[in-house]
């Protein structure tokens, strides 16, 4: 019996056009591993463009075909038929990452800024329907539609979660809403989940409580499964995320105290002072890492006992105080993790459970011998920030090395995104390493292979850092932005469509609050803007009248390379405020005993450009100013755009300010070019540097597209009419 697959099945691609054959209405699709498809379209293929959160849909479907240019990105969502002795791919669904072929709408200034409030708003609609933030009716559990689900039990962490999501709105959007939900809950944390030992000079935080009328009952030790009756260690992490997030806005000095005193609990009673690191659980009585009651969990380490430290509330801790001892806590975080986690003799992947000797444990609850793919990618992404603060040559192999070694195994080369939990290593006949449950892709995964490759990118300026981090953030907001109800989708299927069963239809879970997706845009805003693209970006801050004592507000976005960007402007109440360090990004605020609203401009300090359009009489006029490349030609392209949009008899491009022009920016003049009227208006280059006008003429060697002028002064009025 024949037992190849001989069955038609619908599924997904993703790459760059290669060609389009019009007389067969075929393209050639090269996937991201390099393989090529030929892909039909037919009668009833149509098309759209990546949408962001709150936008209305962009059908592509008339112009699909004239889009299909090379080298353009797009997703192909069709069926195969196996026919001929091989098979053929017909598309029903493309989906473009952009306009044109260097648009990525996803790269554009305000892309994650809208996409944050969205998100925010989504949670507040369905925590605070009435618009009163009281956190006793806050409900763990939500539905896909936003609705509360029946249920007693507040989980700590997925409140500190939910202020994380809320106090990261405000620092983008600067909408008061966000930051009164963030202190509310804040303010419920501390009095109902925080317990202080003023004897111990510690706080710890309670798994959660059951409510019942006026009536609550503290859950001191996890409920959950391998976590039964101990205090997990990422427990107390991620009970200060929401917290720490909300300090660095308004320097409440109650926040500091408790992120003082936890960060006590974790000196004491979590870290191993003779062999390093920390232990994953302590027994919540005698707070011992040792003790028998613990079973499985007695003097075990894990991955989220030391790297979820950084991400969650440290770095934050740190770039709200500047204080050394944070930053000392982070290069042991990432020593320990250098020292003691990888295994590449034996597997790809880096090890995540050990006894307390290190020695890996391959055998502990339901993790065994495997991987969980993002936590990977969590190490380049952080070691690559940590790196910033206190550079090592060490951390930067490192995250290159994952860089390297994880896109061909924890990613989708044909469809896209990242994967969930793998085994860690191949039995002697396999080929492919083993997804262990199922070959679905979860939100936060994509996440963590965002940031990774945006700030290895930024970072260290690779190609290939750029490609990987384009591939994954397509995906994510391709698949993952759930267009009809809000917010974000748990888990998508390989495939991209959206996986609504059991816990993954939840949009609030145990597993699921508004972090992953607030802290992703934030950060890919602070690293695509600030590291790559090189726009602006505003954050907003909201000192209390007792914050920050000594009237230094610390404005850095996150843990960058120094002298990587500076403070362009800021505002207090409104109005332009000089008493600021542009260079230790510090804003020095008024004196004590005012509550202030302050908007901070952060731009990038590296080689920058800017192209600035004005449109007047029939003329578009973008001034070009720095050096133009790949890394910004979208943004020009955006521009080019928006001039044409006003239907102009004549563009001219000052170029008097534009030190270099790489090929792909003469290819966005070529584009333009392409797009204007042929013989009713002109394209004028002016006072082009002769590096410049070279880059040109090489696109254009006959020079019929463009008219070079080298002054302003001999470009002729316009005739009337």
């Amino acid at each position: 019996m024949d037992s190849r697959m001989h069955f038609t099945f619908s599924d997904l691609m993703v790459g760059s056009v290669v060609a389009y054959k019009a007389d067969e209405d075929t393209f050639t699709l090269r996937t991201i591993d390099g393989r090529e498809f030929e892909v039909k379209l037919t009668s009833q293929t149509f098309a759209e463009v990546i949408r962001n959160l709150g936008d209305a849909y962009i059908d592509a479907s008339s112009q699909m075909r004239d889009m299909l240019d090379r080298g353009r990105m797009l997703f192909a969502y069709g069926i195969f038929y196996p026919e001929g002795g091989g098979t053929t791919f017909e598309a029903k669904h493309l989906v473009f990452v952009g306009r044109t072929s260097h648009d990525f709408v996803f790269e554009r200034p305000d892309w994650w800024v809208q996409q944050v409030r969205e998100v925010g708003d989504f949670y507040l609609r369905a925590q605070f329907p009435d618009g009163v933030f009281d956190f006793g009716e806050y409900r763990t559990r939500i539905s896909l539609e936003g609705e509360k689900l029946p249920g007693t039990r507040q989980e700590t962490d997925t409140i500190s979660r939910l202020v994380y999501g809320f106090a990261t709105a405000y620092l983008l959007t600067g909408e008061d809403r966000f930051l009164e939900a963030a202190e509310a809950g804040t303010d419920y944390l501390r009095a109902h989940m925080r317990t202080v030992d003023a004897g111990e000079g510690i706080a710890y935080w309670v798994h959660g409580i059951d409510i019942s009328g006026p009536k609550e009952k503290k859950i001191l030790a996890s409920e959950f499964g391998d976590d039964y009756d101990a205090i997990p260690a990422y427990e107390q992490i991620y009970a200060l995320a929401g917290p720490t997030q909300t300090f660095r806005i308004t320097g409440d000095p109650r926040i500091l105290s408790d992120i003082e005193m936890t960060h006590e609990l974790f000196n004491r009673f979590f870290l191993d002072r003779e062999g390093g690191g920390f232990y994953s659980h302590i027994d919540p009585i005698t707070f011992d890492p040792k003790s028998e009651t613990l079973g499985h969990n007695q003097g075990r380490k894990n991955w989220n006992s030391v790297g979820d430290h950084a991400p969650a509330y440290l770095i934050n801790a740190y770039l709200a105080t500047g204080e050394d001892k944070y930053a000392d806590f982070l290069v042991f975080t990432a020593n320990t993790i250098c020292n003691h986690f990888t295994d590449y003799d034996r597997s790809p992947f880096v090890n995540e459970r050990f006894h307390e000797d290190w020695s890996q444990d391959h055998a502990w609850g339901w993790q065994q011998n495997r991987a969980v793919v993002g936590h990977n990618l969590k190490i380049a992404w952080n070691l690559m920030r940590i790196n910033s603060l206190r550079p090592s040559e060490h951390y930067v192999e490192l995250a290159r090395k994952i860089a390297t070694v994880m896109p061909p195994i924890g990613s989708d080369r044909q469809r896209g995104g990242w994967y969930d939990v793998m085994e860690r290593e191949k039995s002697d006949n396999q080929e492919w390493y083993r997804y262990v449950w199922h070959d679905r892709k979860a939100w936060w995964q994509q996440e963590q292979a965002i940031l990774a490759f945006l700030i290895l990118s930024g970072i260290l300026g690779d190609d290939e850092y750029r490609a990987e981090a384009h591939h994954a953030t397509a995906f994510y907001n391709a698949w993952f932005l759930d267009h009809d109800a809000g917010g974000v989708y748990f888990n998508v299927l390989a495939n991209g469509l959206p996986y609504l069963l059991g816990n993954e239809r939840l949009k609030g879970s145990h597993s699921m609050s508004a972090y992953h997706n607030t802290e992703l845009c934030y950060l890919a805003a602070v690293y695509t803007n600030l590291l790559i693209t090189r726009q602006p970006l505003d954050l907003h801050f909201k000192p209390r009248v007792d914050g920050f004592h000594d009237r230094i507000l610390r404005v850095a976005p996150d843990i960058l390379p120094p002298g990587s960007i500076r403070i362009e402007q800021v505002w207090v109440d409104g109005q332009p405020w000089s008493e600021f360090d542009a260079e230790r990004l510090t804003v020095t605020l008024p004196p004590p005993g005012q509550e202030v609203a302050v908007k901070v401009r952060v731009v990038s300090a590296l080689e920058t450009f800017e192209s600035n359009l004005e449109v007047a009489d029939g003329t578009a006029s973008i001034t070009l100013t720095g050096k133009l490349d790949g890394t910004v030609a979208g943004a020009l392209e955006r521009d080019l755009q928006s001039a044409l949009a006003g239907s102009p008899r004549r563009v001219i491009l000052r170029a008097e300010k534009l030190e270099s022009m790489s090929s792909a920016g003469a290819r966005a003049l070529l584009f333009l070019r392409q797009k204007l009227p042929f013989d009713d208006v002109e394209l004028l280059i002016v006072g082009a540097p002769p590096q410049v006008q070279e880059a040109c003429r090489l696109v254009d060697t006959d020079e019929q597209s463009f008219v070079l002028l080298d002054d302003i002064k001999k470009v002729k009025p316009l005739k009337s009419g």
